[in-house]
């Protein structure tokens, strides 16, 4: 597995991101989805990569720089064919290494509470996310999970 920053200008994560918002609609409430489009993850604030296994797209995660010390998780998306091999895991350990590298204190997430989003949960909890209230513009939400990961205790 590479894992590559992405332009998200190739028709195979294109493909995935459309897969991700149709399945966050097929579990939540329209007024409780968050997803971005392909357009607002291509701002300045957002870094988005994709993991390759030779020519197959297996997945995709996003960081967002929601201020100087701080970021959050986005459009993080595991290919249907690939769950349970590692992909999230390797992805996340990605977003975090680079929140880590830029300082930030915290790395925030959002996710769905529905129990279809069970694995999500297991995984960042493993990764030592504990949860948390709702941040940035998100408000209080119940098919929403908030969590956090301190990065750094200063």
């Amino acid at each position: 597995m590479i894992i590559v920053e992405d332009d998200l200008s190739g028709p195979e994560i294109q493909a995935l991101l459309r897969e991700h918002v149709q399945g966050m609609f097929e579990t939540s409430p329209p007024d409780s989805v968050y997803t971005l489009s392909i357009e607002a993850l291509r701002v300045p604030a957002i870094t988005m990569w994709s993991a390759w296994e030779g020519p197959a797209l297996i997945g995709c995660g996003a960081l967002k720089e929601l201020d100087a010390g701080s970021g959050e998780i986005k459009s993080m998306r595991t290919a249907s064919a690939h769950l349970g091999r590692g992909v999230a895991t390797a992805i996340l350990k990605r977003i975090v290494d680079v929140a880590t590298e830029r300082g930030y204190r915290r790395l925030y997430l959002e996710t769905g509470s529905a129990p279809a989003f069970g694995p999500a949960h297991a995984l960042y909890r493993k990764a030592g996310f504990v949860d948390c209230g709702p941040f940035a513009d998100y408000r209080d939400d119940p098919f929403c999970r908030f969590m956090v990961l301190a990065l750094r205790n200063d």
